[in-house]
């Protein structure tokens, strides 16, 4: 998959899709460090443990490099940054239930905005999925010879055993 890379310093506001979003009750925010075995559990439920173990990873950083999209109790979305790599914006992952309402785009926004935040001049986005998303979203550019970039080529079976 091809990564991506985004001008954080050109980055759309977020104030108006926060309150687009906040008018059917749903907030972006950082989770709270008591909140990570939900969070993980809920990204690794619907989108498997490679990606839990990613947000774990996000939970390291101060302050968490995770935003969380949701509704009451109920999580509608998750993103991490600086997981994979240092600069890195992923995963990020959407509830079938609440696609096609921004959140994704939120939740990306609430992310790139933190990492410009804190220094960074630009972003990538590791093994992006949808390109067209992330272009609409972010203004990101495919990155010119970027395939398969850092991850294992999917060819190669991951790891399944811990080392004795």
């Amino acid at each position: 998959m091809t990564d991506m890379l985004v001008k954080l310093y050109a980055l759309p506001p977020l104030a108006p899709l926060a309150a687009l979003l906040a008018r059917d009750s749903v907030v972006m925010r950082r989770p709270l460090a008591c909140e990570k075995h939900l969070v993980t559990a809920w990204f690794g439920g619907l989108f498997g443990v490679g990606w839990a173990s990613e947000c774990e990873t996000a939970f390291s950083r101060l302050p968490v490099a995770c935003f969380i999209a949701a509704q009451e109790a109920r999580i509608a979305g998750v993103a991490c940054y600086d997981c994979t790599c240092r600069n890195f914006f992923g995963p990020i992952g959407v509830a079938p239930t609440w696609r096609g309402r921004q959140i994704g785009r939120g939740l990306l926004l609430a992310c790139l905005h933190a990492m410009a935040a804190e220094g960074y001049a630009y972003a990538i986005i590791g093994g992006a999925g949808p390109l067209a998303f992330f272009s609409r979203s972010a203004g990101a550019v495919a990155i010119e010879g970027s395939t398969p970039g850092i991850y294992p080529d999917r060819a190669t079976p991951p790891l399944t055993e811990k080392l004795a």
